[in-house]
């Protein structure tokens, strides 16, 4: 992989900018994480170099000062929401980092639950569920008029009626299994508390994306736009940095929404802000850590590419219309590429075309491409899967790693005895194969030995990925995109 993006540059930098900052500030420091602080994929998409823990990485050079508050919007356990990288759910997912964060040596005792409403029985259940398991959970509830509504946001009546956490350190990160968890006014609430308690406190926000000093229209920034299709976030110049200092940054609307009450707030407690513009109250350092532009400007063009494909499926599998699609087709013609642009993509299509069924493409590290086709014995990701480990290998392609008579009796058992109407075998199936043929078989071994040079690898299938195979790419780290076509026409599909 060719880096766009300097790692070890950004911790110092960034760990530094934030010690900075509490030193201007003083006091108690509310620090939010736009973005994830673990196992940020969208990041490493998009600045070769950038590695998925490098934040935490990062903030373990502040561990024995600051805490860990992770937020989480309630209505999104009543909509079961999925963190699409990892297939798991957002209720899932604070467990997962709760864990995750500990197992660093993190202090993490607090869940806020934001947007609380009376009725939601999934919140009161998972809320009784956290509290079992030894963590502090605090209540904020919606407040009529939220973040215009000034006089009663910042009043006894707004935050001041949400559940105050009660810290113990003076850096407090601020952060959620995904967007729109209500980090933001988690802080301001918190702040709120600070000061009709008699303390004090202050705010900073660690928003990777969009990148400040990136133009408005990079490819990177511009890729941050089709992550967020679903939310309606835009980019945008600052307006408030513009004006107060004649200098274009670039913000996103929601930040850019919610000064005004950042700004009253800070104002009406502490008497005065320290800021001007939603860009001030930023500590992001990303945009000096790129060392190739060139590199990342690719890597956002084709992190594009891979946010249309999902909303294609997304819409097909949910019969949804078209608008998260369209949007994000608009930004790939701001950027000069479109779908065939992503170079498995095309190789898939003709396999498709040439066999008349399913076909898939991967491109390797070194940029050759590799297909698989479909047959009576493999599916085609099982079949690219094979082939790209054979080549990575060095084996010849005519050479059967897994003969006929063993993949049979595996097609006896599912059709016969487990009531699968899918002879061919899976990519869980084919891998436990192989792992099995490698009791025997140098080839096999051989094989085994390159699936970690599958991470990073572009995929693409010209039909909708199973849930095994979506299941199996996800953890073996590839990239995938599909077509949005189902490869068989059935009303009822197990995902």
């Amino acid at each position: 992989m060719t880096l766009g993006f300097d790692a070890q540059k950004y911790i110092r930098m960034q760990s530094e900018h934030i010690k900075e900052r509490r030193s201007q500030l003083g006091g108690r420091l509310y620090l939010e994480m736009g973005g994830k602080l673990f196992d940020d994929y969208h990041a490493s998409r998009v600045l070769p170099g950038f590695l998925p823990d490098l934040k935490i990485s990062m903030l373990e050079e502040l561990r024995d000062e600051m805490e860990i508050i992770i937020v989480l919007n309630a209505q999104d356990l009543v909509r079961n929401k999925i963190r699409a990288d990892l297939g798991i759910t957002y209720e899932e997912d604070v467990l997962r980092l709760v864990d995750a964060y500990r197992e660093r040596g993190f202090m993490v005792q607090h869940v806020v639950m934001t947007h609380v409403e009376d009725d939601n029985s999934a919140a009161k259940a998972f809320r009784r569920r956290l509290i079992k398991l030894g963590l502090s959970v605090s209540r904020h509830y919606l407040i009529p008029g939220y973040p215009t509504n000034l006089d009663l946001v910042i009043s006894d009546k707004g935050f001041g009626r949400n559940e105050f956490a009660q810290i113990t350190r003076d850096l407090v990160v601020v952060t959620a299994p995904g967007p729109g968890s209500g980090k933001l006014a988690t802080c301001l609430s918190q702040i709120y508390g600070e000061f009709a308690r008699g303390g004090a406190a202050g705010y900073a926000k660690f928003e990777t994306f969009p990148i400040w000093n990136l133009p408005l229209d990079h490819p990177v920034n511009l890729a941050y736009e089709a992550a967020t299709a679903d939310l309606d976030d835009v980019n945008m110049i600052d307006p408030f940095h513009l004006a107060a200092y004649g200098e274009q940054t670039v913000n996103y609307n929601r930040d850019v929404e919610v000064f005004p009450l950042l700004l009253a707030q800070l104002t009406r407690l502490a008497g005065t802000s320290p800021y001007k513009s939603p860009t001030d109250m930023g500590v992001n350092m990303a945009g000096y850590c790129i060392c190739d532009d060139d590199v990342c400007r690719e890597a956002g063009k084709q992190e594009i590419i891979r946010r249309y494909f999902e909303a294609l499926v997304s819409e097909k599998r949910g019969e949804l219309e078209p608008k998260m699609s369209e949007s994000i087709a608009l930004l790939m013609a701001k950027v000069g590429v479109s779908p065939q642009s992503r170079s498995v993509v095309p190789a898939a299509r003709a396999v498709a075309q040439q066999t008349g069924q399913p076909g898939s493409a991967i491109q390797l590290a070194d940029g050759t491409i590799i297909c698989g086709k479909t047959s009576a014995l493999l599916g085609c990701s099982s079949a690219m899967l094979l082939n790209a480990l054979k080549y990575l290998a060095g084996i010849d392609p005519d050479i059967d790693l897994l003969a006929p008579q063993a993949i049979e009796p595996i097609q006896t058992l599912k059709v016969e005895h487990l009531g699968s109407r899918n002879p061919r075998l899976h990519t869980d199936e084919v891998l436990i194969a192989l792992s099995t043929s490698a009791a025997h078989s140098q080839d096999a071994r051989n094989a085994l030995a390159k699936i970690p040079e599958l991470a990073e690898c572009d995929v693409h299938t010209t039909t909708i990925l199973g849930s095994v195979d979506e299941t199996i790419f996800r953890n073996l780290r590839v990239r995938v995109t599909c077509d949005p076509q189902y490869a068989v026409k059935s009303l009822y599909r197990k995902r």
